[in-house]
Parts: C-alpha cells; sequence; structure tokens
C-alpha cells in the first residue's frame, strides 16, 4: 500500500489507493476493505455493453427462429431468473473476503473443489477468446487495423488492466457506465424509432425448443458470471455490503447490461443478414454507427480483463491446493496472465473463421457442467452453513474442517450432471427425454431440480449444527 490511510467523509478510515493490486487469492483484512455497493451496478452494466452480447441477443431469431416479441420474452425470463442466481453469489463476496472459487472449498474441499476451478478456467479462456473475436470485428469496422493485429490489441490492453487490478477495473466501469451505456441506449433507440425495416415485427416464429433454448442461454449468461463474480464485491466493508444491497445492486446492473444490447441484437438478427456486428454499423448510420463500435471495442477490453483477472485467480488457486504457501503478488499475476493471454489469443486466431458455432458449442457446455456447481454452492451458504464459514481451513494443507474431499458435495456434482443427460438436445447428442418432448432442450433444469433438494437432504445431514464464526486471516495460514 502506498502512504497511509485517509479519513472518508463519514470519519472512516479508509485504505490509500495503491497503484497495482498486490493480492490474488488472500483474505482482504478489514483495514484494506473498501468501495460501495452501487460501483458493483456500475462494473456489471458496463462489463455487458460489449459486442458479443449483442452477438448472442442475435442469436434468437437466427439460430432458434423466434420472433422479436419471443425473442425478448425469452431473453426477459432467462435474465431475470438467472440473474437472481449470479447475484446471491455476488453478495458472498464481502462476507468471506476471499475469490469465489477459493469460497468453493467450503463445499467440495481443496482437492475436490478443483474439479469445478478447472472448468471454470477453460470458461474464462472460451469467453476471453470470443471477445477478441468480436472485439477485433469492431475495431476493424472503425479502423484499418487488420483482425490479427486488432486480437494482439485488445489482448494487451485487457493484459494491462487485469494486472492493475481491481481498483482500476471497477473504475473504468464507473466511466464507461456512463458514456458507452448513453451510446448504446442512443443507438437502441435509433433502431426501434425508425431505423429497422418494416417487417422485422413480422419475421420469424415460436417454437418451444426454440424458447426454451434462447431461455437456457439467457440464464446461462447470467450464471457464467457465478464463478467469479464475488472476485468484484469481496474488498468491500462487510459492514457497509449487506447481503441485500449487494444482491441487488449486482443483479440490477448485470440484468440491464444484459438485456439492453441482447434485444439490439435479436433486432440485428432479424433485420441484418451474416455479421451482426457489420449490420449494427450500417444500420445505425455513420456517426452513431462509428461510436457504438468504438464504445464495444473499447468495452470489450475491459470485459476481457475480468475474463483474465478471474482465470489468474484461478489458475493461482490451483496450483496453490498442492503448495499451500505459494502466493504470487503482483509479479506473479502478471505472468500467468500473459501466459494465459498467450493461449486465448491462439484459439480467437483459430477459431474465428468459425466463431458462431464454437461460441454456441462453448455456451451449452458450460451450461451443463455451471448449473450443479452454482445450486450446491449456493443451498451450503444460504441453508445449511448461513455464511459462517472457516476461513482459515480454506487454505490448510489438509483442508482444515472441510477436509481435501467433500464425497457429498462431489457424488451430488455428478448426479447433477448425469441427471441432464436425458434432457438435453443439442446436435452431437440428444437425449431420450429430450427427444421425447419434441427436441426441447430442459437439461439445466433438470440439473437445478435433481441438485437442490438432493444437496441439501445429504450435506445438512452431515454438517455439524454449530457452524464456524468466519475468520478473516492476512495472507495464508501456515499449515
Amino acid at each position: 500500500m502506498d502512504g497511509q490511510p485517509a479519513r472518508t467523509p463519514g470519519g472512516d478510515t479508509a485504505p490509500a489507493p495503491e497503484r497495482i493490486e498486490h493480492r490474488t487469492i488472500d483474505v482482504v483484512p478489514a483495514d484494506e476493505r473498501h468501495g460501495r455497493t452501487r460501483d458493483l451496478f456500475t462494473i456489471w452494466f458496463s462489463a455487458n455493453l460489449g459486442p458479443l452480447t449483442v452477438v448472442t441477443g442475435a442469436l434468437a431469431p437466427t439460430a432458434f427462429g423466434l420472433s422479436f416479441f419471443w425473442s425478448l420474452a425469452a431473453l426477459l425470463v432467462g435474465h431475470l431468473g438467472g440473474g437472481f442466481l449470479m447475484a446471491l453469489h455476488s453478495a458472498q463476496g464481502p462476507q468471506l473476503g476471499v475469490p469465489q472459487m477459493i469460497q468453493s472449498r467450503g463445499q467440495f474441499g481443496s482437492v475436490g473443489a478443483l474439479a469445478v476451478v478447472l472448468v471454470v478456467i477453460v470458461m474464462y479462456q472460451g469467453f476471453f477468446a470470443s471477445n477478441l473475436v468480436v472485439g477485433a470485428q469492431s475495431l476493424g469496422q472503425v479502423t484499418s487495423v487488420g483482425e490479427s493485429t486488432g486480437v494482439l490489441l485488445c489482448a494487451a490492453v485487457s493484459l494491462v488492466v487485469a494486472v492493475v487490478g481491481y481498483r482500476l477495473m471497477h473504475r473504468i466501469g464507473a466511466w464507461t457506465t456512463w458514456a458507452f451505456g448513453a451510446i448504446q441506449i442512443i443507438g437502441a433507440a435509433y433502431l426501434f424509432t425508425g431505423g429497422l425495416p418494416s417487417d422485422f415485427l413480422t419475421t420469424g416464429g415460436f417454437s418451444l425448443a426454440g424458447f426454451l433454448g434462447m431461455v437456457s442461454v439467457g440464464a446461462l449468461w447470467q450464471i457464467a458470471y457465478a464463478p467469479y463474480v464475488s472476485d468484484y464485491s469481496r474488498y468491500m466493508p462487510a459492514h457497509r455490503a449487506g447481503i441485500r444491497s449487494t444482491l441487488w445492486c449486482t443483479y440490477a446492473g448485470c440484468v440491464l447490461g444484459s438485456v439492453i444490447p441482447m434485444v439490439v441484437g435479436a433486432a440485428i438478427g432479424i433485420a441484418g443478414d451474416g455479421d451482426p456486428i457489420a449490420a449494427l454499423n450500417h444500420l445505425l448510420g455513420s456517426t452513431l454507427g462509428q461510436l457504438t463500435l468504438w464504445s464495444f471495442a473499447l468495452v470489450t477490453m475491459l470485459t476481457n480483463s475480468m475474463n483474465l483477472y478471474g482465470a489468474v485467480l484461478c489458475a493461482v488457486t490451483a496450483v496453490q491446493t498442492f503448495a499451500h504457501r505459494w502466493l504470487p503478488r503482483a509479479t506473479g499475476r502478471a505472468v500467468l496472465g500473459l501466459a494465459l493471454t498467450a493461449l486465448s489469443v491462439a484459439l480467437a486466431l483459430a477459431l474465428a473463421d468459425s466463431f458462431m458455432t464454437n461460441y454456441l458449442n462453448l455456451i451449452y457446455v458450460l451450461q451443463y457442467v455451471l448449473i450443479p456447481w452454482t445450486a450446491i454452492n449456493l443451498v451450503d451458504f444460504y441453508l445449511i452453513r448461513h455464511g459462517s464459514y472457516d476461513v482459515a481451513s480454506f487454505f490448510a494443507r489438509d483442508g482444515g474442517i472441510y477436509g481435501r474431499w467433500n464425497g457429498t458435495a462431489l457424488t451430488v456434482y455428478a448426479i447433477g450432471i448425469l441427471a441432464e443427460i436425458p434432457f438435453m438436445a443439442q446436435s452431437l447428442y440428444a437425449g431420450p427425454l429430450a427427444h421425447a418432448l419434441g427436441d426441447t432442450d430442459l437439461g439445466w433444469i433438470a440439473g437445478l431440480v435433481v441438485t437442490v433438494p438432493l444437496y441439501w437432504l445429504l450435506a445438512a445431514r452431515g454438517t455439524s449444527r454449530r457452524t464456524p464464526a468466519p475468520a478473516p486471516t492476512t495472507g495464508v495460514p501456515a499449515a
């Protein structure tokens, strides 16, 4: 930390700002806590203003054949439901002061949590690469920069922001919410007051499979943030950032920030032809279109810095599982970030030509593996332990009171995934029950319906009613 603590207007001692964040996965002590819950609204609103959100909204008519109104209905149902689950995870951050994947050790055990951590790293890399592709495409529309150069430029800026860390990402989120949010709202107003073809409301139709498919995409969009949403609330003071305030600020920011560009994407998917970003630029006209594409390119760099930041924390978590005294600081984060950036750049350049197909496949895979995890985590935190964990045990060599493996959680997690298989309806595989329902994909619903009561029943029996009080510490406790 640089300098001495400063006094806030309310008289509390606030930590002096640091140039580069020095923490990774260790506990944030009380004297380093700062921020307001409204900061969560801006960072999650702005994080969703990128071109990938518009491209995802365009899936409603292009991939699922929905009309605009049915697209809107599916988006609202998916985001409103999935956003609540996501925001419940955000509320965990101020209470425990550790990253989300570290907190998962309280359910799965220190080694058992790796099953989820490794999946999440793959998720981050997929989203990072996807954002690099659409960010470079947006940049290419407003400059003469080629796609490969655009990918490298977006990756470099994201890496710098991620290395500087938490404070900078929150500040950028606040700036971009007002500046780029205004641009996109003006663009949406322009489109819906005369910028769209006259027949776009009558194009497309309805199918139950398509509707539920888009509901799933919207819900998963929100739930995909769950493994790292509390990473951006963990520095907030627990006495100020109550569960309700943290939940609703995160919920409002993420849902609004997602729905607005996805609704635009659905309209563009109907009115445009081929590339949604190029179609949006054409429909908005030269000035507003150029401003929107510039905002897309810049917002993508912020969003990708968050993907990279979370991936680094997960990578540190994975290694620290076996090297429990290892705790890298800013330099270590930079080295890991550079390695993960290079991997995502390679993926982006390799998948650019078949981006939409690969991106949709990524969403479906995540749908099946994230739902049982989020169910277990939330049931454990809110219904079984009521937010009370022994934080020191998260870092112990033997897993402390949670052990290295939690057989109950891992078994229920596997059962939750298996329960989804008969209800899957994908191009590579269609389950028998999904086929009987007209190839309607209900896998994620089956995962929730099975995992929530099963884990609640089994874990409540095996968990002591004397749950420990949270024990914040500085750094990783010695064995």
